[in-house]
């Protein structure tokens, strides 16, 4: 069973010790979390500053 993290920096989840986005190291502490289906659209990812889909956590630490 994989454990997901979330990135330092800008919250993405994946099992990836370093962020595949922008390459910032990961976390297994994180809560909450947000799935991004079209960020084009989507005010709350313009809020959060999210420039892709996918899935990311609300708070990492």
């Amino acid at each position: 069973m994989s454990v997901q993290k979330a990135c330092k920096k800008c919250g993405y989840i994946t099992e990836e010790d370093a962020c595949p986005l922008c390459g910032s190291p990961t976390s297994r502490e994180w809560q909450g979390y947000l799935v991004v289906i079209d960020h084009n659209k989507s005010k709350i990812a313009q809020l959060m500053g999210i420039g892709t889909n996918g899935k990311f956590a609300l708070r990492v630490r």
